[in-house]
């Protein structure tokens, strides 16, 4: 059964048609990486899995947007369930302008939980997973500003774990981040890839190459190709795709 999954697709901003009929099943505990040049779509969709374009007036969306089999556009469906399953990392860094622990402790108080030693053992387990414990555990009263621009990203992967997401989107988690602070959150996808659904959208090629299992191709809307990473890099069926990893246009 796939984790995520659109049916038919198509997302309107008043006239502008984003999204074209788009099909695709993210399998779990894969990293998806949706590719294009600018303006192309991926973004739109992978905001669909949180709904985050239900903020924008003049969306409509058509078609069916699954997390395990259950449509997230159904009224029923609980938006708060659906953000804890959920998670979202943004393209730049946006910590809260508090101490390191409370940044990772935010979620948990938001959704009510004020057990300590609960929060405590959230705050410290994420911190691991997102690598950054060793950094930070002897200064979590301290201000999260005070972090490099890497670290930052880290402590926000840490902020969406601590709520034991299922699913974590990121948007271009790296492009405002030096050399080094890239590797680091590369080695951690591909790190929490054993216990996450990863939806990465990357203008980075060589990365998807390297984090992801599965690569989407999107142009002017519409989902041109979708298969292993590999088949797309090496083997793609469409010549626009060919193009497209080969620099001719983009």
């Amino acid at each position: 059964m796939a984790k995520l999954e659109t049916k038919g697709v198509d997302l309107y901003y008043g006239d502008n048609h984003a999204l074209k009929n788009i099909s695709m099943q993210i399998d779990a505990n894969t990293v998806t990486a949706l590719i294009g040049p600018s303006g192309c779509g991926k973004s739109t969709y992978l905001r669909l899995f949180n709904r985050m374009n239900d903020l924008i007036p003049s969306a409509r969306i058509e078609g069916e947007i699954l997390l395990e089999d259950k449509d997230i556009y159904e009224k029923k469906f609980p938006i708060d369930i659906l953000r804890r399953e959920v998670g979202m990392v943004f393209q730049k860094p946006n910590p809260f302008p508090k101490t390191i622990y409370e940044n990772v402790a935010y979620g948990l108080r938001v959704n009510g939980i004020k057990d300590k030693k609960f929060i405590d053992e959230r705050v410290e387990t994420s911190l691991k997973q997102a690598t950054l414990w060793e950094e930070v555990k002897d200064k979590l009263r301290k201000s999260a500003m005070e972090l490099s621009g890497g670290q930052q990203q880290r402590l926000c992967i840490a902020r969406a774990l601590a709520i034991q997401p299922s699913v974590v989107l990121m948007d271009e988690p790296t492009s405002a981040l030096d050399p080094l602070s890239t590797h680091k959150i590369e080695e951690l996808i591909f790190l929490l890839k054993d216990n996450y659904t990863i939806v990465i959208v990357t203008h980075n090629m060589q990365q998807a190459a390297r984090v992801s299992n599965k690569t989407a191709f999107f142009y002017l809307g519409e989902l041109i190709e979708y298969d292993d990473t590999n088949t797309i890099f090496t083997k793609p069926a469409k010549t626009m795709t060919q193009n497209y990893i080969t620099g001719r246009f983009g």
